[in-house]
């Protein structure tokens, strides 16, 4: 049987013309037209002044970070549900993650647990350098309260929208809310660059300083001399091509899911032990990954593994939601806020194919392998 991907790749018409262009040029490098012109579009499309395009959204937090001034001993307030990445580089800098548990509503931080962690770490004399919410499958955290907080505590907002390019919270980007904003383009994103990612804000010398460190730091001399620890995270001209020609279709790719997100979910509306993730009223979310849960109490003992597995036989990829950052063996040590909403969703979940390239014969063919498990 053919392999129904969770999301996979889906390429345009027009990528191939910027990167033959980077190639007619010879601007085989990691500056370059096509660097300039994927910055503009983001910073368009956000509505955020200033863009770097870089290797990675990993590299970009860990920029972020830096230009946030946290440094080794630091507290740096973290979401529990999500992928490790966005924690990893606060370890880099010596810094630690004090992780914070979600809210049953969009699945993301919660404002009143960071509240609590805030409260608790300045009572300790640890006063947290930043605050990194995630948009978690693309859906907008609440980012109202969560922003209240961090200008009346004044720490640094680092928007994680890795998941959550196209969605909107109250009308604005999913990028845009925060001091500073990070995106991917990985592989499976909504866009992608096939790695990649970018740094987003409106201050000009916070991105100015991202693209010196992220190009070695090299100080402005006709020779090569270093004053500071510099990276090799600049995206190259051929992969910002890529993601030229993938903005010309970003909107249809979000209305894509989102038409995969109504399908599953008229598909399964009879069955009462099945639940999805909800836009609030302030939210729009790209829908990159629809998501169930499975309540065994109202499925006759049916879990999220057996429909795992179930479609594993059926050569259909599907993924465990997130197993929170507190429950992780590399982050046993660190400080958390929780109430359970994460563990359970971990436990209950199942991310089911999404990508905007499945044909309706795909998404025919996952719809009944699951409702011949729930029956």
């Amino acid at each position: 049987m053919k392999k129904i991907w969770l999301s996979s790749p889906h390429m345009g018409n027009a990528e191939r013309a910027f990167v033959e262009s980077a190639f007619d040029t010879n601007w085989v490098a990691p500056l370059g037209p096509n660097v300039d012109g994927f910055e503009q579009d983001l910073s368009l499309f956000t509505n955020v002044p200033y863009a770097a395009v870089l290797s990675s959204g990993t590299a970009a937090l860990h920029l972020a970070l830096i230009l946030a001034g946290v440094e080794k001993e630091d507290r740096v307030l973290c979401q529990s549900f999500t992928f490790s990445a966005s924690a990893n580089p606060v370890v880099y800098l010596g810094a630690t993650p004090v992780f914070i548990d979600s809210e049953a509503d969009s699945w993301n931080m919660d404002p009143e647990l960071l509240e609590k962690a805030i409260r608790e770490c300045i009572g300790q004399k640890k006063k947290p350098k930043a605050i990194i919410p995630v948009h978690l499958y693309g859906m907008p955290a609440k980012m109202d309260a969560i922003m209240r907080l961090a200008r009346k505590y004044e720490i640094t907002v680092i928007e994680d929208a890795a998941e959550a390019l196209g969605s909107m919270y109250q009308q604005k980007q999913c990028g845009s809310l925060g001091d500073m904003g990070v995106l991917s383009f990985n592989g499976n994103k909504i866009i992608t660059t096939s790695s990649g990612g970018a740094l987003l804000s409106a201050q000009e010398t916070w991105i100015t300083h991202a693209r010196f460190l992220a190009t070695q730091a090299r100080d402005p001399a006709p020779h090569y001399q270093h004053s500071h620890i510099g990276y090799n995270y600049r995206m190259s001209n051929i992969l910002a091509g890529i993601g030229r020609g993938q903005m010309k279709v970003l909107g249809e790719r979000v209305q894509q899911r989102r038409r995969n997100f109504e399908t599953y979910r008229n598909a399964f509306a009879q069955f009462d032990g099945i639940a999805f993730q909800q836009e609030g009223p302030d939210s729009f979310s790209n829908r990159w990954l629809t998501s169930i849960i499975i309540d065994p109490a109202k499925q006759k003992g049916i879990t999220r593994e057996d429909i795992r597995l179930g479609l594993e036989k059926e050569n259909i990829e599907t993924r465990p939601l997130w197993k929170p950052m507190h429950r992780q063996p590399v982050f046993a040590d660190a400080p958390s806020y929780t109430n359970g909403t994460s563990e359970k969703l971990f436990n209950n979940g199942l991310c089911l194919p999404s990508g905007s390239n499945l044909t309706s014969e795909d998404l025919d063919r996952v719809i009944k392998a699951i409702q011949k498990i729930l029956k």
